[in-house]
């Protein structure tokens, strides 16, 4: 096997010792199509090789927990054999390029992650960051983001019932757009994305493949530069009327018992999916690219791997149950496809368009084999001084209502009513509480309870300490869910950093996870699931570290709920809570 050249790897956003490493793996130098599945499954995106040390400091486990993070998304027991499934996910890198399809596919990839795991998605919920409001530029990403959200979450048929907005120059050259879904399953019908069971068919099931989205992942793995705006075909192409087809076709699947695992096919396609889902089994998969329902022509097998095509999912079946799985999808418009098998082997076989053998590779290699970085970390030179000002020295303004009367009028204090008005937030009539509360508030539908969810961070608490910053974002989420009566249950997260290679970023990352860890730990709300976005940065300007929280929590009885708004004149108000300190 002639060796890959150094450029050519360095394309794919592998370094020389990386590259060293697969070939002691495969034992040998790997061809194209290796070296592909190696670059996006060993990507920053798919891989966290720069954050997995220090996620193992979050608390995970909890009475409520039913599955924590290394799944599709996390699941939490809330009684009566219900569950709520939920999970927040990053698409800034994406939505910057291309703002409409960006947003879009980032609200259908939260929904397929949550309604993969048997759940049906009953709630949106956002965080969304952009620069100031000066430029062109930055109005026509803000439109493009929140008619993109809009498109895809109206068209699904699930209500957005809130989220945050937030506008600083910090991000002006990288927007964040994290989206959050919860969706709503029996504690008995929870699914897992595994491949087990030698000789059981993997079933491709959806949209037709294209090339749409090759090396998303790695693109999502890279800082931004001048020539950014030239990755747009990295971006994917949504079609809510697609995934609304998929949803209700997994959701009758999931009534029978011919389905063994089944995994969205997200970043980095069918390859992140297939693996991901034979590592957790231990087993082998062997994929015969001939059978994958295309819609482009002359496809290779490196752009069929690598595609990151919506709307697809990938499932291993009973063996002799796939004609019960080709009739639902029939039934629903859609393609279903036997792609491969399970085998026993612990190595992933793949077979071109002639079914000759193109790729031989240890699935534990690409999987669970990555590198592990523990880079150093190291608090930035100019922290004590953009931390050492006194506040008593700052004047005192002449007229305090000017300067009331500018705070509410930024953009970022300002009522948020032109962007949540564009979602529907009433549709499936289980809305309690709309956008604009603490806390959004949903009825589960047959009890009487209801589910709580927020999204929060304060990124100017991070900058100044991420530790302290982490802390609060933890306790603002709880606060807000604790506003509404319900009791905090569990947190997703979605923790955009800047540069990883960079001491100050690795810094304002490791303090802010202990930060949240031990706040977390405090308020008794684990982390059942999340993503670490990575590489928010532009000609080396990186934004303020984000780690946003999105929060659940339950309330018993809806009709105790609290409201976050004045009730009646003359009623008392009531400061409660210290007025100064910091969280212990």
């Amino acid at each position: 096997m002639t060796r890959i050249p150094d450029e050519e790897i360095a394309r794919h956003g592998l370094t020389p010792d990386e590259y060293q490493q697969i070939c002691g793996f495969m034992g040998r130098d790997p061809n194209r199509v290796e070296l592909g599945i190696f670059s996006v499954m060993w990507s920053e995106h798919c891989s966290y090789k720069s954050s997995r040390a220090y996620l193992k400091e979050f608390p995970t486990k909890g009475p409520q927990v039913i599955q924590g993070p290394g799944e599709n998304a996390g699941v939490v027991d809330i009684g009566d054999g219900l569950a709520v499934v939920f999970k927040m996910e990053s698409h800034n890198h994406p939505s910057f390029i291309e703002p409409y399809q960006g947003a879009a596919t980032g609200v259908g990839g939260i929904l397929r992650d949550v309604f993969t795991m048997g759940a049906r998605p009953v709630a949106n919920l956002n965080s969304l960051r952009f620069g100031e409001l000066n430029t062109e530029k930055m109005k026509y990403l803000v439109h493009g983001v929140v008619e993109g959200i809009a498109g895809y979450g109206n068209c699904m048929g699930i209500p957005t019932v809130g989220g945050e907005i937030y506008f600083d120059q910090c991000y002006a050259g990288n927007i964040l757009v994290n989206a959050f879904t919860l969706g709503l399953a029996r504690t008995d019908r929870i699914f897992y994305g595994t491949a087990s069971g030698v000789g059981n068919p993997v079933i491709y099931v959806g949209s037709k493949t294209g090339r749409d989205g090759i090396h998303g992942a790695t693109m999502a793995s890279e800082e931004f530069d001048e020539g950014s705006e030239e990755k747009r075909p990295t971006v994917q192409v949504g079609d809510p009327f697609t995934e609304k087809l998929l949803l209700e076709a997994c959701l009758e699947l999931f009534k029978t018992d011919c389905l063994v695992g089944i995994q969205d096919m997200g970043a980095a396609g069918l390859t992140s999916s297939s693996f991901e889902m034979a590592s957790r089994a231990g087993s082998g998969i062997d994929m015969y690219l001939s059978k994958v329902p295309l819609r482009e022509e002359n496809m290779t097998p490196y752009e069929i791997l690598l595609s990151e095509s919506q709307e697809r999912m990938l499932l291993v079946a009973k063996k002799g149950r796939e004609q019960e799985v080709f009739n639902i999808f029939e039934k629903w418009g859609l393609d279903a496809a036997v792609v491969g098998q399970v085998t026993d082997g612990g190595r992933f076989r793949i077979f071109d368009l002639e079914d000759k053998l193109c790729a031989d590779m240890p699935v534990g290699a690409v999987v669970d084999n990555c590198p592990l970085y523990h880079r150093p970390a190291a608090k930035p030179g100019n922290h004590d001084k953009i931390t050492g000002f006194n506040p008593e020295t700052i004047p005192v303004p002449d007229s305090l209502n000017e300067e009331l009367g500018a705070l509410l009028a930024s953009p970022t204090i300002a009522s948020k009513r032109p962007v949540y008005t564009v979602y529907d937030h009433m549709v499936r009539n289980n809305t309690v509480f709309r956008p604009g509360s603490a806390a959004a508030l949903i009825r589960v539908k047959g009890t009487a309870k209801g589910i709580a969810m927020t999204t929060d961070c304060n990124a100017r608490y991070c900058y100044l300490d991420p530790e302290t910053g982490g802390k609060i974002a933890v306790a603002e989420a709880a606060r807000n869910i604790a506003a509404t009566g319900a009791k905090p249950l569990a947190i997703t997260d979605c923790l955009n950093f800047g540069n990883p290679e960079k001491p100050e970023i690795m810094w304002q990352f490791s303090e802010s996870v202990k930060g949240m860890s031990k706040a977390c730990e405090t308020l008794n709300t684990p982390v059942v699931s999340g993503n670490v976005s990575f590489y928010n940065e532009t000609m080396g300007e990186g934004i303020f570290p984000t780690p946003t929280i999105g929060m659940v929590g339950l309330i018993e009885n809806i009709e105790n709920r609290i409201p976050s708004r004045f009730q009646h004149p003359g009623d008392t108000i009531i400061l409660i809570g210290k007025l100064t300190g910091e969280v212990g």
